[in-house]
């Protein structure tokens, strides 16, 4: 569990190592509401991830539990990868990264290129997981997870403190709904513990990836299918279970999307804004340019673009 305390801790604890990223008008092309879209695409590694790295890697050096020497492991060959690497190579401590066999060879160099030793594991990322949980094991080193962590979780959640400070000051309202894109959770933990209800959470999943709203359904985290255009980001098969609870405490609205409407909603933020994004940040603006949400003509509503490692040759 984590709580807004935790994320508080979190934006002290990490300022100086990640960027504030800026926030941008969408005009009133997605709704009556004021629509601002969050650039998080911008940050480190391009993506909301370097947020919870480098929050876990400094707290585990806070508290002795990081061995420079022997360093992390983590096991993703996705975003949670990538800024790890780079949180560690910022730190000076190793990093081994556990992808699978079928990781693209530039995802492998972009990742030795932050500095980290590569391990290939398996044709599935869950096999990746457990050589990574053998090989922390065996050496003790700091295992870092893609989300299910409460540093991880607390990290990603700044960005909800950020936007609130950013509007407020830029466009003079309060967030009334934030609207994130869900994988594994660990985004919506944080933003969501970091309001405590002082603002709308809306979670955003492709119908064929659907975490949370499988778990909402079930009354607990539940393995789902895992396909489409967005499964490279948000290809999860459970809600994190630092998630379900939040969103025990802070109830959150789910919503589905389709790969149609998420490739329209890419291409609508490069035609229209020049902002390159992967499908899975695009996910989250799907629910604005599909109509499955509305906002009131009052609403203030602030759209996460958590991340922009994409080719952009489709666009």
């Amino acid at each position: 569990m984590i709580e807004r305390a935790d994320v508080l801790e979190a934006r002290d604890r990490i300022s100086g190592h990640v960027r504030s990223t800026p926030v941008i008008d969408a005009g009133d092309e997605l709704g009556p509401g004021r629509v601002l879209l969050k650039l998080e695409l911008l940050q480190h590694t391009g993506s909301f991830k370097a947020r919870g790295a480098f929050n876990r890697l400094l707290h585990a050096r806070e508290l002795g539990t990081l061995d420079p020497s022997l360093g992390i492991v983590v096991a993703s060959g996705g975003n949670a990868g990538l800024a790890n690497a780079y949180a560690a190579a910022q730190l000076g401590v190793p990093a081994t990264v556990f992808v699978p066999e079928t990781a693209p060879a530039v995802k492998v160099a972009r990742l030795e290129g932050y500095g980290a030793r590569v391990v290939l594991a398996g044709t599935e990322y869950a096999t990746a997981y457990e050589a990574a949980l053998r090989e922390v094991a065996a050496t003790g080193a700091l295992h870092c997870h893609a989300y299910d962590q409460p540093d991880i979780a607390a990290g990603a959640g700044t960005l909800a403190l950020e936007v609130v400070d950013q509007v407020a000051r830029e466009v003079a309202r309060p967030v009334d709904t934030l609207v994130v894109a869900v994988g594994g959770g660990g985004l919506l933990a944080g933003v969501t513990a970091a309001l405590e209800g002082s603002a709308g959470v809306l979670g955003v999943e492709p119908s064929t990836a659907a975490t949370l709203h499988a778990a909402l359904e079930a009354g607990a985290p539940v393995d789902v299918p895992v396909s489409g255009v967005a499964a490279d980001s948000l290809g999860a098969r459970r809600i994190g279970q630092i998630a379900f609870d939040v969103v025990g405490r802070h109830p959150v609205t789910s919503l589905l999307v389709t790969d149609d409407e998420i490739v329209a909603a890419r291409r609508l933020l490069w035609q229209r804004w020049r902002v390159v994004v992967e499908h899975g940040a695009a996910a989250a603006l799907a629910a604005l340019t599909s109509g499955r949400y509305r906002p009131e003509p009052d609403e203030t509503v602030v759209v996460v673009l958590c991340g922009a490692n994409t080719d952009p040759s489709d666009l």
